[in-house]
């Protein structure tokens, strides 16, 4: 792009899962620059708005329940039972699928379409509607027609087992968490370890870097919005920040409350 060839530090991205175009340079005043010259030379007008955060959700406890989807309209049916069993697995295990089925009561053709099921619903996971990660399903009975039962239906199976049995298994928010350090004279060093844990930052530590003090915290990346311009006010332009992504954690109940109703919100105005 012809901004980036004109300002190397300028780069942008767009996050299919955010549904939005992100942008990176050196702060907000430089995001205004960018954006004055994108109107003044190339006609676009652009306006900044906060970025989505890619939170998660998992589940902390066991449940199991029965999806069953059945339809009967004239000529052939639809109709497809399974019973499934949700369990927690370890923090970025990922999902897996365990075919518990014994003596045929589903036929081996239709078990991977359960499978398939309950990772499509697991996409909108039930606390918040994002996708919920790290959980075993196993697929340990159900039944079948003759005539009717086919991978539809119990796709479909699948994912109503999902909706009825996730919300039983202690279903919670994580959050993305961001390794932050940050470099700043002394003499203001209270005021940005202040600000840090007013982000709900986990400060990690200090120690002497140069003329600097170089401070590690965790915080959680919705708490960033806006911190190079924050710090740039603190320390007077002498501190400087970076930072890298840590892992997921849960989030505190009152954080995935307010989370869960700016989704519910946004999908009620898309609606």
């Amino acid at each position: 792009h012809k901004l980036h060839e004109e300002d190397p530090t300028f780069h942008f991205e767009y996050s299919s899962e955010l549904g939005q175009t992100l942008i990176h340079g050196m702060g907000e005043r430089h995001f205004d620059t960018i954006l004055h010259r994108l109107e003044r030379k190339f006609g676009v007008h652009a306006e900044l708005a906060r970025p989505r955060v890619a939170y998660r959700e998992t589940i902390k406890g066991k449940a199991e329940g029965q999806g069953k989807h059945k339809k009967q309209s004239g000529g052939r049916g639809q109709y497809g039972d399974c019973w499934v069993r949700l369990s927690p697995l370890p923090r970025g295990a990922g999902y897996e699928f365990e075919n518990g089925i014994v003596g045929g009561v589903i036929p081996g053709k239709f078990v991977p379409a359960v499978d398939r099921g309950v990772q499509e619903a697991s996409e909108r996971g039930v606390v918040a509607g994002y996708p919920l990660v790290d959980f075993k399903v196993e697929c340990f009975d159900g039944s079948y027609h003759d005539v009717d039962s086919n991978e539809m239906s119990f796709k479909m199976a699948g994912i109503l087992a999902f909706r009825n049995v996730a919300p039983q298994a202690r279903p919670v928010l994580l959050e993305p968490l961001t390794d932050v350090e940050v470099w700043a004279p002394d003499d203001v060093l209270g005021d940005v370890m202040g600000d840090l844990s007013a982000r709900r930052g986990q400060i990690l530590g200090t120690e002497p870097d140069g003329r600097l003090t170089k401070v590690r915290a965790i915080v959680p990346e919705a708490e960033l919005y806006k911190y190079s311009t924050t710090l740039h006010s603190i320390t007077h332009g002498r501190g400087t920040h970076r930072h890298q992504f840590h892992g997921y954690a849960e989030a505190p109940p009152d954080v995935a409350a307010r989370v869960a109703e700016e989704n519910r919100k946004e999908h009620a105005v898309a609606s």
